[in-house]
């Protein structure tokens, strides 16, 4: 089929180069401007876009795709290309722009999106992160039929995903998008034969993934030591658990819950060179992995080799 595609990070890119290597036809790759990044801050394409680059696809970056927004003008050449290419439909994965009534209508088959979660548990922008944070212990793919809602279309297909014990967010991803991108191809072949009629969403079960907020990093102690555990696995990439330990805020990176411990929200149970304990609201957490500014990850011992927090000092929650 002739096929348009939307996407940005390497959840998406993955998907891209499957569709490619199913020999479907590539018409036009939509992702997000380059964006600075790094120490230099220097324009990064995306994961996307470095692909597309290298198949040489055709490629377009709208900044938006609003035909009365600010970026009208890159909507209406975005909406010129897609009308002159005619893509039968339009694949879209964690692109990070709204798609328009305009746009998903313009496809013959409509968009098909590749969303990371069991719908309609976690419709939004950060459904692996909420899984793990939740302490779900399935996830997986859904192949949903793309509607003007937030991840409200019908679900044509699904494959769930177990979360393990020790999944981070990267972890996760890594075994979602090899699953994801299966999955559209299988879609896609099935709806080259003929319409693929999905199911509709259960009204039951509805759960919303925000996106990650940098201010949701600071550990605050008064939660029970399983929640913050979980977090910390949650936010590893980004944007990572952090601590601050007498003004110096460090990121968190493997904890270890520590059940019966018992003290104030915040205070130091054990230190070093035993392992570091810090009580919380129910149990306590072993910070098993640390990061200073401007280092590196290391374990605990390594990284506080010049000065571990005091036994039965207080570290301050987010809203002291």
């Amino acid at each position: 089929m002739k096929i348009a595609f939307a996407g940005t990070p390497a959840f998406a890119a993955t998907s891209l180069r499957a569709i490619v290597a199913a020999d479907h036809d590539l018409v036009l790759v939509l992702t997000q401007p380059d964006r600075a990044a790094g120490r230099g801050m220097k324009l990064q394409p995306s994961a996307v876009k470095q692909l597309a680059s290298q198949r040489g696809l055709p490629l377009l970056q709208p900044s938006g795709l609003r035909l009365d927004g600010r970026f009208a003008a890159d909507a209406k050449a975005t909406r010129d290309a897609l009308i002159a290419t005619a893509p039968e439909v339009m694949v879209v994965a964690a692109y990070g722009l709204l798609l328009p009534p305009w746009l998903l209508e313009l496809p013959r088959r409509g968009c098909i999106n590749i969303h990371a979660s069991l719908l309609p548990r976690w419709r939004g922008a950060a459904p692996i992160q909420r899984a793990i944070e939740a302490g779900d212990r399935d996830t997986g793919i859904s192949i949903m039929q793309m509607d003007a809602g937030l991840d409200t279309g019908d679900v044509l297909l699904a494959h769930t995903v177990p979360i393990e014990p020790t999944d981070t967010s990267t972890t996760l991803h890594d075994r979602l998008a090899p699953v994801g991108a299966e999955l559209v191809v299988e879609a896609l072949a099935r709806m080259a034969d003929g319409p693929l009629i999905g199911l509709p969403q259960s009204v039951d079960g509805v759960t919303y993934a925000p996106k990650i907020d940098k201010r949701e990093s600071a550990l605050d102690w008064r939660a029970g030591a399983m929640l913050l555990e979980r977090r910390v696995r949650a936010f590893d990439p980004f944007p990572g658990a952090t601590l601050d330990d007498r003004g110096v805020v460090l990121k968190v990176w493997r904890a270890t819950v520590r059940p019966g411990s018992q003290g104030a929200p915040g205070e130091v149970l054990s230190t070093l060179p035993e392992p570091l304990v810090v009580a919380c609201g129910d149990g306590g957490l072993e910070l098993v992995e640390l990061q200073k500014p401007g280092g590196r990850r290391l374990p605990a011992a390594q990284c506080l080799a010049a000065g571990a927090p005091a036994l039965g000092q207080r570290l301050p929650c987010p809203a002291d």
